[in-house]
């Protein structure tokens, strides 16, 4: 009795099983003289959910699937959207075809002219919290690039294998390297804290450079995947880098006064640069980690790797032109303030990374 009623159990989830294939739908997008153009493949059983038919295998009947071409098409033009060359296209669906072996609908479509660059985006089948489409983009008939785009992680970027392809990957690169570091305050408030002392223009190059030499090592390595420490790491050690740069401010400001005061002292040694090269191997796996969160094209790594660190270097640049020169011209002619502002100046980035330190490590860590 019992074994029957489990055969019985087994064969219902069988059958329900064969009846909901793998929650996949697959967009295969060509790139060609003829511009850009694909389909998209939709299992019926989740068209059947959404356009509310019973049973799902009607949809394999190509009468009955015409009829039901235009909710399709709407439903499709709805939840997929590609961007190209930064404008949304309107896609014009050419075909609808039944693929009775793979128990699924073909939608066909043309997308207008040849992108340098594509972004698609699409959560096809939002009832199903697991469901996932396979994105195929070819380029002259050449399979260049195959992603997964789920739920969680909406949306892909492809950059064509043209002149003008590569020329829109290193403008994303070099934007999203500017603003990461301008927006993202601990790198700022360590450059800043770099900067209090002042200094020669001479100098001041060297702890940049220094800190560029860092950050770029460890970005290679990290979004190369060579090495990829944790954030829940890192993130803390970046906070303390900052903790030490304003302490080790403090520390200079009170031996160059006794420096000034003593015939007998020695002058601080600045090790600024020291602090720059080896904290700049820590803030180059923060870099790395957004790095990755926007994604590397695969045909195309050294290509966005350079170009984000390029973009990292002239958000710094403008940082330290910025920073300096207030600094330079709120102290000239008058020592007393330029100390004044690189010691309160100084405090307040030890607070501030303190309170970072202690937030990422205990309150929120990644």
């Amino acid at each position: 009795m019992h074994r029957a009623f489990l055969v019985c159990l087994l064969l219902a989830l069988a059958s329900v099983a064969a009846a909901h294939p793998a929650p996949f739908s697959y967009l295969d997008l060509s790139l060609d003289a003829q511009g850009a153009h694909g389909s998209v493949i939709l299992h019926d059983f989740d068209v059947a959910h959404d356009l509310g038919v019973e049973p799902p295998d009607r949809l394999l009947d190509p009468a009955f699937a015409a009829t039901l071409r235009a909710r399709l098409e709407s439903l499709a033009a709805e939840r997929l959207h590609l961007t190209m060359d930064g404008e949304v296209r309107t896609l014009r669906w050419t075909a609808l075809d039944v693929d009775a072996d793979r128990f699924a609908l073909r939608l066909s479509f043309d997308a207008g002219a040849r992108p340098a660059r594509v972004t698609v985006q699409t959560v096809m089948f939002p009832y199903d919290p697991v469901h996932q489409t396979f994105v195929n983009i070819y380029e002259d008939g050449a399979l260049k690039q195959q992603s997964l785009v789920t739920a969680d992680a909406p949306s892909l970027s492809y950059y064509a294998g043209t002149t003008q392809g590569r020329a829109a990957l290193v403008r994303t690169f070099i934007a999203s390297g500017i603003e990461h570091i301008l927006i993202g305050p601990d790198h700022v408030l360590f450059l800043v804290g770099l900067l209090l002392l002042g200094g020669r223009v001479r100098h001041l190059a060297l702890i940049v450079t220094a800190f560029t030499i860092g950050h770029s090592i460890t970005l290679s390595l990290a979004a190369l995947d060579v090495v990829n420490p944790p954030a829940r790491f890192i993130e803390p050690l970046i906070a303390l880098t900052i903790v030490v740069v304003g302490a080790d401010n403090l520390f200079v400001l009170h031996d160059r006064q006794r420096w000034g005061q003593s015939a007998a002292a020695s002058p601080p040694r600045d090790a600024r640069p020291l602090f720059a090269g080896f904290f700049g191997l820590v803030h180059g796996f923060g870099f790395a980690s957004v790095l990755r969160e926007f994604g590397l094209p695969k045909d195309a790594l050294v290509w966005s790797l350079v170009s984000f660190n390029a973009g990292v270097e002239i958000g710094q640049l403008l940082i330290v032109v910025v920073a300096a020169g207030a600094l330079a011209l709120a102290g000239r002619n008058r020592p007393s303030v330029a100390t004044a502002m690189a010691r309160w100046g100084s405090v307040a980035v030890i607070l501030a990374g303190t309170y970072w330190f202690v937030e990422r490590l205990f309150v929120n860590p990644r």
